[in-house]
């Protein structure tokens, strides 16, 4: 690394300045000492002081630049020492310089550290989720299939069968937040490797559409579904699949029984828009920024089902493959979800 001290860029100062008054009062003496009449000879010295000033002006812009260039050659190596843990000060004197490289230094080693703090607590919650998950898929299966067991029974009196119902209910809906905590904690480990091609959108329709049907078909929401059958864009099948019915059944959820669900593709040149289109209860404005976040749930939302985390995984999921969801809504009027997907 280049080694100079703080008076450098002075010292250029210094002398430059000097010369230029060294000159200048040569000049001077040279026009009081010359006759009045020899025009000719005062000329010629005002151009050889022009010159000699531009030439001084340019040779102490030669000396700036070196001096910046080897400033931007010891940062360039002080970033990349702090990056490769090598904390090498420069010189040991205690100039600007050292005093960068030694922050910079202890500036990457903190991020580094609290990296790999977030990182050992990343891993901590994702071996307790996958835990909790093993530890309680079985008794929750249990509980599913003994409850069921139970109801099967025509001889349980009614105050019997709601508790059962109930049981069963809650049962499900613990599985299902389990279900939901191992994605979440697999997509923000890196775990889910997709497989991103082109696919046929009517397909991803289609398939999503036909795993909400029966909850669509208990509430009496019709879903209506008009595209080109052409189209396609760049996606994982499965996992966009997922993102999807996540938004389709919060479209069924929060639309009234008898309301209506309308799915439209509108195609760009660098995307593919999926609209979601409901009639529903819809979002106030002011909570639209806060609907992906992990288990929030709308203020108008508080008195139905959910835990608060499926838009949440549709958005991630749709963002690890270089899309992005748009919303639009209107309380009591519905609400629009805008998925682009890469064409």
């Amino acid at each position: 690394m280049n080694k100079y001290n703080n008076h450098s860029f002075k010292l250029i100062y210094i002398v430059h300045i000097l010369l230029l008054i060294f000159v200048s009062i040569i000049f001077l003496s040279s026009v009081f000492i010359i006759e009045d009449y020899e025009i000719n000879l005062v000329t010629k010295v005002s151009i050889i002081f022009i010159i000699t000033i531009i030439f001084i002006g340019m040779v102490f812009i030669y000396f700036i630049r070196n001096k910046i260039n080897k400033i931007i050659i010891d940062l360039y190596y002080i970033v990349d020492n702090a990056i490769n843990n090598e904390n090498i000060i420069a010189g040991y004197k205690e100039d600007k310089l050292s005093s960068l490289e030694s922050k910079m230094f202890k500036y990457v080693n903190i991020t580094k550290s609290n990296k790999e703090t977030i990182e050992e607590e990343r891993n901590k919650v994702k071996s307790l989720v996958s835990d909790i998950s093993h530890q309680t898929k079985t008794p929750i299966s249990n509980i599913l299939l003994y409850s069921e067991l139970i109801l099967e029974n025509n001889k349980l009196d009614n105050y019997s069968k709601e508790i059962l119902q109930d049981i069963n209910g809650q049962a499900e809906r613990l599985n299902f937040l389990i279900q939901s905590l191992i994605k979440m904690s697999r997509l923000e480990s890196n775990i889910i490797q997709t497989a991103i091609k082109s696919n046929s959108i009517e397909e991803l329709i289609l398939k999503s559409v036909q795993k909400v049907y029966k909850n669509s078909e208990d509430k009496e929401v019709s879903i209506i579904y008009n595209f080109n059958k052409e189209l396609s864009a760049c996606f994982d099948i499965k996992w966009t699949t997922e993102a999807l019915v996540n938004i389709i059944e919060n479209s069924i959820k929060y639309t009234n029984r008898g309301g209506s669900i309308s799915i439209d593709i509108i195609s760009y040149e660098m995307f593919k828009r999926i609209d979601i289109k409901d009639n529903g209860i819809g979002i106030d404005e002011n909570e639209i920024n806060n609907i992906f976040k992990r288990f929030y749930r709308c203020k108008n939302a508080k008195t139905y089902d959910g835990v608060g985390i499926g838009l949440y995984l549709s958005r991630e999921i749709i963002s690890m493959q270089g899309g992005y969801i748009k919303v639009s809504s209107q309380i009591d009027k519905g609400t629009t979800m805008s998925i682009y997907l890469p064409s």
